[in-house]
């Protein structure tokens, strides 16, 4: 008897301390402000509590302290900022990670390129880098006519002088455009008698048929498989994992790539599958390959595998704003290369096609991400999101269609967006980096409210914001002092009605970006049960002074509770 009752409070006490193994935390971290992200007003608690790569609790340090057990380190944050790692709500990671073995052709901040000899002088240190043959691919990315001290695009003759025999590639800034020279044309069997395809333009040489380097639009679409250097798999996930390290020390624990084409699924498919992912990665293949992907049971939409997701489809609709080959319902007020009169742009695709490629992606329960920088690309979408609804006989605003970029409105899309649940992504890191530029082609009322992110906060809706990168720098910070700011590069305020407090800046690349995504439930703010990723900034941004906010440095990126990356 004396046995059983001995060998039952063995038991009980078993089950107790079982109990409190199980409710003990990894780590606790106290001693700064934790910023929640919690609501729509700045919430602060504490402490946090991390257990198996999950949020085990927030609030007082107190009741923090009672998960302490033997093991639990105690990170004393010593005055720092603790707050949800960051969402990449649309960039391009894969383009970022061959960026590492391209010519760097930005202008100031973002790069050292002036005028036309920077270009050559990059592209030759390039060669020398690479150790490239006098054959070989040469491709420098990023330039920007508008900062070129000629202020136009590099021609085909001006590459031909310097790289006689090497196919050479410039990609513009806004990745709608590129300059090819000679020898690259004829790789691609590019010339005099070859037609514009529909949706872009070969630019030709005044008074003849023969290209003159720049191609717009989809007719730089045969150059796309050769954007970057031939590689090994090796090689390329090397780049890769140097990219999500990049990306890591922006604090950012969620990356994207908002347009996946054919030759990057197989390098997608690798890091997956050889788990060399460290960042959560989403990804949206391109509509060209739209039917490989619909209802084809090909992939899983919106489920993580090793760390990536398939969202959705990337529909690019028009170009940018900044190359003027965004498609408006306005014309330009400056000259447009290939056009002569009455300049607004154009699409890339045509109506009915818009309307075919969301009724599929709708009909297969898909998510819809349409590139639109142009107000009349983004009434092309809102057709066919009504034409596709129409179609379903539905009127489902849980689709969370999103408008990328979002960048020239007018008056009365904005509440459409809100009646049909639509997303806008806006792109305020162009008031700074193009601000000047949009002034002189649109006219400074339209430019002042490219990316209108305080109506629509005004509106009540949900909004996300992002880089682009590779078009700006992937630097999140930078980004929310663009959105805080609104400043060019000339120190102009470029639409002050529409600067936003930097709390809802950073719930655009928070909470707002988890929601973006389907994912608000599992992370974008500290709350118990979801995943305890994290980053860690030397100071506040809600308590800096707005024009310091991009001076704030990213201290600490942990990913489901590890540290991922640190600033030494």
């Amino acid at each position: 008897m004396k046995s059983k009752k001995f060998l039952l409070t063995l038991l009980f006490l078993i089950s107790i301390l079982a109990g409190q193994s199980q409710t003990t935390a990894d780590a606790i971290y106290y001693g700064g402000d934790i910023l929640t992200m919690e609501g729509p007003v700045a919430h602060y608690a504490e402490a946090i509590a991390v257990k198996d790569g999950l949020i085990l609790f927030v609030g007082p340090m107190a009741e923090a302290e009672k998960l302490k057990g033997e093991k639990t380190l105690m990170n004393d944050l010593q005055g720092k900022t603790l707050l949800p790692g960051f969402f990449d709500a649309h960039s391009h990671i894969f383009s970022f990670a061959t960026s590492l073995e391209q010519g760097n052709l930005a202008p100031p901040p973002a790069g050292k390129i002036q005028n036309m000899a920077d270009i050559i002088a990059e592209l030759s240190s390039l060669k020398a880098r690479l150790k490239a043959s006098d054959t070989s691919w040469l491709i420098g990315k990023g330039y920007d006519e508008a900062y070129l001290a000629e202020h136009r695009h590099p021609t085909a003759a001006e590459l031909d002088k310097a790289f006689p025999n090497n196919p050479v590639i410039l990609v513009h800034v806004s990745g709608q455009m590129i300059v090819a020279n000679t020898a690259a044309l004829n790789k691609r069997g590019i010339g005099a008698g070859t037609p514009d395809p529909e949706g872009g333009e070969i630019v030709r040489i005044p008074g003849s048929n023969k290209p003159a380097g720049l191609l717009m639009g989809k007719a730089q679409l045969p150059f796309r498989a050769v954007l970057r250097m031939p590689r090994t798999m090796e090689k390329d996930m090397e780049l890769l994992g140097l990219a999500q390290d990049y990306y890591a020390s922006c604090g950012i624990t969620t990356a994207n790539e908002g347009a996946l084409l054919p030759y990057l699924v197989p390098l997608a498919s690798h890091a997956a599958d050889k788990k060399l992912l460290k960042l959560d990665l989403i990804v949206s293949p391109h509509f060209v390959v739209a039917n490989d992907y619909l209802g084809t049971g090909k992939v899983q939409w919106g489920l993580y595998k090793n760390h990536l997701k398939y969202a959705g489809i990337k529909i690019v609709v028009d170009g940018a704003t900044q190359s003027k080959t965004a498609f408006l319902t306005q014309a330009y007020l400056t000259p447009v290369a290939g056009c002569d009169h009455d300049c607004k742009g154009s699409s890339n695709i045509q109506q009915a096609e818009v309307n075919q490629l969301m009724l599929q992606c709708y009909k297969n329960k898909v998510q819809v991400f349409a590139h639109c920088n142009g107000d009349a690309a983004t009434d092309m979408v809102i057709k066919g999101h009504e034409y596709a609804e129409k179609e379903l006989k539905a009127n489902n605003t849980g689709r969370r269609t999103v408008i990328l970029h979002s960048q020239v409105m007018h008056p009365g899309q904005l509440e459409l967006y809100k009646k049909y649940g639509l997303i806008p992504s806006f792109f305020t890191n162009q008031t700074y980096f193009w601000g000047d530029d949009h002034i002189a082609n649109l006219g400074l009322e339209r430019a002042s409210n490219i990316s209108p992110i305080k109506s629509a906060q005004a509106l009540g809706m949900l909004y996300t914001n992002h880089t682009d990168c590779t078009v700006t720098p992937i630097d999140q910070l930078f980004l929310l002092w663009t959105a805080v700011n609104r400043l060019t590069r000339s120190g102009v305020v470029l639409g002050e009605n529409h600067r936003i407090d930097a709390y809802n800046g950073l719930r655009a690349m928070t909470i707002n970006a988890a929601y973006q995504y389907f994912e608000e439930k599992s992370k974008g703010s500290l709350k118990k049960g979801k995943i305890a990723d994290l980053v860690i900034l030397d100071k506040n941004p809600l308590k800096v002074e707005p024009m310091q906010i991009k001076e704030v440095k990213v201290m600490e990126t942990l990913k489901a509770g590890k540290q991922i990356w640190k600033r030494e």
